[in-house]
Parts: C-alpha cells; sequence; structure tokens
C-alpha cells in the first residue's frame, strides 16, 4: 500500500474532477501540508493526479503527456505508458500510482501494467483511497452534488479518518 496521500477522481452530469490532499509524509512524520498532486495537462484537456513516491509521480506525469503529445488521445497514450511502465527493468521499481482522466474516460495506471476504466466514473488512490471511494459512491446514490462537490466532500471525509491526508484539498475540473 502507497501511504502517502488520497487522490480522487469523479465523473457526473457531463463534468470530471479530480482532487488530492497536500500532505507529503516521510515515515511516522509530515514534512509538508501543501504540496501538489494534481495538475491539468495536454493544453489543459487531461487531469491527472499520482500518490506514491513524488520523484516517481513526477516522472509518471512527464512521461503520460509525452505520449499524449505522440498519441493524441489519453486511451492509447494510457495504455502506452502502462505497457512501458510494465516491461522497464527500471520503470517498474517507481513507487507511484497515477489516475488520468479527459472528458470522456477516467484511468487508474500503475506499474504492474493495470489500466483500469472505472464501472461507475469513480477513481481513488492513496492511503486514503478506499475511505475516499466509499464516500464518493454514497454521495453520488444519495445526494445531488456536483462532481467537483463530492470529490471535495469525499477528501475531507477520507482526511478525518486516514493519517497520511489532510485537510488542504486541491480541485481541478473539466466539462464537456
Amino acid at each position: 500500500m502507497i501511504k502517502s496521500t488520497t487522490i480522487i477522481t469523479v465523473r457526473r452530469n457531463g463534468g470530471v474532477a479530480i482532487g488530492g490532499d497536500g500532505q507529503v509524509t516521510l515515515g511516522d512524520t509530515i514534512v509538508k501540508h501543501g504540496a501538489k498532486k494534481i495538475r491539468k495537462i495536454y493544453d489543459d484537456r487531461v487531469l491527472i493526479g499520482f500518490a506514491g513516491s513524488a520523484a516517481d509521480g513526477l516522472t509518471l506525469y512527464e512521461m503520460l503527456e509525452n505520449k499524449l503529445e505522440q498519441h493524441r488521445h489519453l486511451q492509447r497514450a494510457a495504455h502506452e505508458l502502462a505497457k512501458e511502465w510494465r516491461t522497464d527493468r527500471i520503470l517498474r521499481r517507481m513507487e507511484a500510482l497515477m489516475i488520468a482522466a479527459d472528458a470522456d474516460t477516467s484511468y487508474l495506471i500503475s506499474g504492474n501494467g493495470d489500466l483500469i476504466m472505472p464501472d461507475d466514473g469513480v477513481l481513488a488512490i492513496g492511503s486514503g483511497g478506499d475511505i475516499a471511494l466509499a464516500s464518493a459512491r454514497s454521495l453520488i446514490q444519495h445526494s445531488e452534488l456536483s462532481a467537483v462537490e463530492i470529490v471535495s466532500e469525499s477528501l475531507k471525509i477520507a482526511s478525518e479518518i486516514c493519517i497520511y491526508t489532510n485537510n488542504q484539498i486541491e480541485i481541478e475540473k473539466l466539462t464537456k
């Protein structure tokens, strides 16, 4: 399990939002509260977030952006990134997970070759990921909140339970 942060993406009513907390933990010590772990890339058409080692996450972000420049489509770029990540001896040692989303699709990308597209439009990674995922699914079923509001509330709940997640939340969104 990656003990580092919580990242979640939610799709709802034609929009997609991604959010993450800002906590950086080194062992059992909080060393930073406001790290930026989500970004808009590829001319602000793709949202990404990573959990795990910051250096590894930034490397993955750069690799995905390069793949997007080559393939011009998130699905193909994510597939190529997952394939390269799994087959490269050095990249396989990276300790990070990534979520990438555009206006149409969302993917969880891992070094095991995983390229997961959710059934319900919700993906979450990191230490508080399971908490945020459960919260978001409940809010989708039992509220009329927007994707941004669901991401915000889910991260707040995760920050109250997970010691590796704080309440300094950053959220980005895309609309069709």
